[in-house]
């Protein structure tokens, strides 16, 4: 207890104010000016040149509009000799920030609704009756159970369901993709930007270009690199993918587009910087419904009036388009702030000389001694000197010869 009430009385009734102390050594004079010049090499190096701490930032807003062109010709079985255009594969027309084309196709033509045999898989298959229950729904099935077992086709007997017949059989996928010549398809991009800490504007689309450079231009990192037209294979080749084979079973891509400005500068030198990137999982442990899919379908009316439509499931590539910069322009209130940070970091060298110098040095006990004076509190030692100087002059009064 007499420890922790000294303890408590040394922490509110003591007070310790720096003292300096001049240490001639080398060593430690060598490692203080060390340290200061390690500090003020990250102040001026680090935090005003490369991160331009004398500046004010401000993060980008931006739009996004996209244009694709190009048409493909196709010849199959099912849908005979047919020619794609925009309308065609750009699915839905516009988007925010995002944009869908079409590659490969699963279709299914001229479905009604009615009464047909589920598509065969292990739930599905039948013998007898027995083995379809009525009114079942599988959710991964086509519809609904009429509890018979019915003829899928020679060799294979399925559950009967009530379903937009005949049912979609998805197993196979065209390969190579449908709409392999998405190869050459362009996508326009117009990328329109804005700081409002500083009230600056520009898009992507620079004002030296011209209406007919912008109708021959295709990006090229090294030849044209501010063209904001880009070939759809060259956009997944750069991002280290093969167009052919992420267009069968599709896939996102994403097309960053950088605005790191420094408005200190003129305005010509906020120029955007194009990347591109993979974003969905391609490697061996994700295999697992792999690519980007998805199914729409369109309706209409025979010469009967029965309401007939065709189903489409449809692989493609997801192009997102991400914007992303920061500007930055000269301010004096970073700048003081960033000083005086500075400023106060440079006390570190003397801590860290001051932790050496007294309790790591072999003579860490006479550089503590000189470092550390310990004073009573003056009021008492002013109250205890009138008793002490009393009783000195009793004790000369008591020794002092009779009569001197």
């Amino acid at each position: 207890m007499a420890g922790c009430a000294a303890a408590l009385s040394s922490f509110f009734f003591e007070y310790d104010t720096p003292r300096i102390v001049l240490i001639r050594s080398r060593k430690v004079g060598l490692m203080n000016r060390t340290v200061q010049l390690l500090i003020l090499a990250y102040v001026i190096g680090w935090v005003f040149v490369w991160e331009k701490g004398y500046q004010e930032t401000d993060s980008v807003v931006s739009s996004i509009t996209t244009k694709v062109k190009g048409v493909a010709l196709t010849n199959t079985s099912e849908l005979g000799l047919r020619v794609w255009d925009v309308a065609d594969y750009v699915i839905p027309p516009q988007q925010e920030n995002t944009l869908f084309v079409m590659t490969n196709i699963v279709a299914t033509l001229n479905q009604r609704q009615s009464t047909c045999a589920e598509l065969p898989d292990a739930k599905t298959v039948c013998i007898s009756d027995d083995n379809c229950t009525f009114g079942s729904i599988d959710v991964h099935g086509s519809g609904v159970a009429t509890g018979k077992c019915v003829h899928y086709n020679a060799h294979v007997k399925t559950c009967e369901v009530i379903a937009w017949c005949p049912v979609e059989n998805d197993t196979y996928v065209p390969r190579p993709a449908f709409l392999k010549a998405a190869e050459n398809f362009t996508l326009l991009i117009k990328n329109h930007i804005w700081y409002p800490k500083f009230n600056f504007t520009k898009r992507n689309i620079l004002p030296n270009t011209s209406a007919t450079y912008l109708k021959s231009c295709i990006y090229d990192t090294k030849s044209d690199p501010f063209c904001p037209i880009f070939r759809l294979g060259q956009i997944v080749e750069s991002g280290g993918q093969s167009f052919q084979q992420m267009a069968v079973e599709g896939g996102i891509m994403g097309i960053q587009i950088n605005w790191d400005c420094n408005l200190d500068r003129s305005a010509s030198h906020c120029i955007p910087k194009y990347s591109f990137h993979r974003l969905d999982n391609q490697d061996s442990d994700h295999t697992v419904s792999p690519g980007y899919n998805f199914r729409f379908a369109k309706y209409y009316k025979d010469a009967n009036g029965t309401e007939v439509r065709t189903l489409i499931k449809a692989y493609g590539i997801r192009f997102d388009t991400i914007v992303f910069g920061k500007a930055g322009k000269f301010d004096i209130i970073p700048t003081m702030i960033n000083i005086g940070s500075g400023l106060a970091l440079l006390g570190v060298a003397t801590v860290l000389c001051d932790i050496i110098v007294l309790y790591l040095m072999k003579k860490r006990f006479y550089y503590r001694e000189k470092k550390y004076k310990y004073v009573e509190d003056y009021e008492q030692v002013n109250r205890s000197l009138p008793n002490f100087t009393g009783e000195m002059s009793r004790d000369r009064l008591l020794l002092s010869p009779l009569g001197s």
